[in-house]
């Protein structure tokens, strides 16, 4: 099972504490360095302020050498379709080609207000994102010497070079995820490489996986072509001590985290991977690291569980 560290900078860090980590990760033998993407804390100052998925990771990907990078998930309400397939190309090919793109509708509104970022309803954001996705994945794998063009209601592309290309092809892969019933699975069974399902129970992610196997059949594709994964807030303790004192520096209850995360001894969420797996299949996990400065977390975790 591949273990991936999985952050969330908007809650209070710089770029040197995402690349202490990003580098301990990889010593450590961690598959993968991810960050969210968001501009705005859930609670807190987020002090110093939030830094930017993809200029970080830019930064990350010449200063590690092995580890895989992206974005648990990026917002189509962010960025446009081709300015977004440029920078995480560009990002690729910096790293050598260990980058991988999560992209979603986006669904936090304070954020938005609070930069000057249009928030359209929901059904808009999910037909944004299926553009951006067809127009993403499109300028990648569009042919040397050959243009892209693409017509939606809300992008157009014209007679575009379709550059700069990635080192992966026909293009890094695509993470989509989430807990929609309906058009999430049909765009996972459309573009994605992994679908994700974060912070839920094992029951409500086995019935999500159902969900993409069927819109898999109706498309026509393989459901064994997708990865599955989970995300879920870990805290592990050599000792039960440990384990109350990192819970209560994430102002979290030791039992919740027991009942609705990964969290005890590095035996106990041993063991709780391995139900994962047999009820659900997932072969990938996104643990997310909460509190950033505490290292020493990342190795025992690695030391135990890798």
């Amino acid at each position: 099972m591949d273990l991936r560290i999985f952050t969330e900078p908007q809650q209070g860090a710089d770029y040197d504490d995402l690349l202490r980590v990003a580098r301990t990760a990889e010593e450590a033998g961690f598959d993968a360095f991810f960050r969210s993407d968001h501009y705005l804390a859930m609670g807190g100052s987020g002090e110093p302020g939030p830094t930017d998925a993809w200029l970080t990771l830019a930064g990350l990907a010449r200063e590690t050498s092995r580890i895989r990078l992206g974005t648990l998930v990026s917002s189509a309400t962010f960025r446009l379709p081709g300015p977004l397939a440029v920078s995480v190309a560009q990002v690729d090919r910096m790293s050598g080609g260990r980058v991988e793109l999560g992209l979603g509708t986006g669904w936090f509104e304070a954020e938005h207000a609070a930069y000057g970022i249009p928030f359209p309803p929901l059904r808009e954001r999910f037909d944004r994102l299926a553009e951006q996705l067809e127009i993403v994945t499109g300028l990648w794998g569009t042919l040397p010497g050959e243009r892209f063009e693409y017509s939606g209601d809300h992008y157009t592309v014209t007679d575009s070079p379709a550059l700069p290309k990635p080192v992966q092809q026909p293009g890094p892969p695509v993470i989509v995820g989430g807990k929609g019933k309906q058009r999430t699975p049909a765009l996972a069974a459309r573009f994605a490489s992994e679908f994700n399902v974060p912070f839920s129970s094992m029951d409500d992610v086995a019935a999500q996986f159902g969900r993409v196997d069927e819109a898999c059949a109706a498309a026509g594709r393989d459901p064994k072509e997708i990865v599955r994964s989970i995300a879920q807030v870990v805290c592990v303790g050599r000792t039960e001590e440990q384990v109350k004192a990192r819970a209560l520096a994430i102002g979290r209850e030791v039992d919740e985290l027991r009942a609705n995360g990964l969290a005890g001894s590095p035996e106990e969420v041993a063991d709780r991977l391995g139900q994962w797996a047999e009820r659900t299949g997932i072969t990938r996990v996104y643990l997310q690291v909460l509190d950033l400065g505490d290292l020493d977390h990342l190795e025992l975790i690695a030391a135990h569980l890798l």
